[in-house]
């Protein structure tokens, strides 16, 4: 059998809608959040029982949902025995996080040095939290993205889109757009695996 008919009959196994494309990329999207989020939840409790001067400890995880542009996420948030926690990436009662969007993206696609997520969580931050609680929460995050970054993919994907998305970003006070390439992925078990992300100034096949 001919490897193009194999494909075919391959794709028919998996049911794809007819529009699938890269352009449905919101549930990776939705993980990496979840992912990032919730890395810095739990650095900020980390800090926060740290400075604590009275006894207190972690005591599990209350469940919450938040609306991002990518749709709602749930997440699983730490709490502390004395419920002095209160959480500042995602404070309590907090139910939209679209602030959080494109710098999210952002610490994935850009070229992730520390001095860039660094400014990231400033951004998000404010001014007005300690740059340790800054440099906590960078230093797990990047751990998060580093090891995102350098995990082993399959020996084979039977199928590969690549495509480029643009979005609206913050940078130096102003909006501008931004090109996202995606490298997005069927594995062997018919499930969408996002490969990489890749940020241009503009959009061009030469990239």
């Amino acid at each position: 059998m001919k490897f193009e008919e194999q494909l075919k009959q391959f794709k028919e196994s998996l049911n794809f809608p007819k529009n699938f494309g890269v352009s449905d990329y919101n549930d990776l999207m939705k993980e990496i959040k979840k992912i990032i989020i919730e890395k810095a939840l739990n650095s900020e409790l980390d800090y926060h029982l740290e400075e604590e001067t009275a006894s207190n400890s972690r005591n599990g995880y209350s469940s919450k949902t938040i609306q991002t542009e990518a749709g709602k996420i749930e997440l699983s948030t730490p709490r502390d025995r004395n419920s002095s926690f209160e959480p500042v990436i995602v404070k309590k009662g907090q139910r939209k996080a679209s602030i959080l969007d494109d710098q999210i993206l952002a610490l994935y696609a850009r070229g992730m040095s520390t001095r860039d997520i660094v400014s990231t969580f400033e951004e998000i931050y404010g001014v007005e939290v300690s740059p340790a609680l800054i440099s906590r929460v960078t230093e797990n995050v990047m751990e998060s993205i580093l090891e995102w970054q350098n995990r082993p993919l399959e020996p084979v994907y039977p199928i590969i889109f690549l495509d480029c998305i643009v979005i609206k970003v913050n940078q130096d006070k102003r909006v501008i757009n931004k090109s996202v390439y995606l490298a997005l992925a069927i594995n062997m078990e018919g499930k969408k695996e996002l490969l990489g992300m890749w940020i241009s100034e503009n959009e061009g096949s030469k990239f």
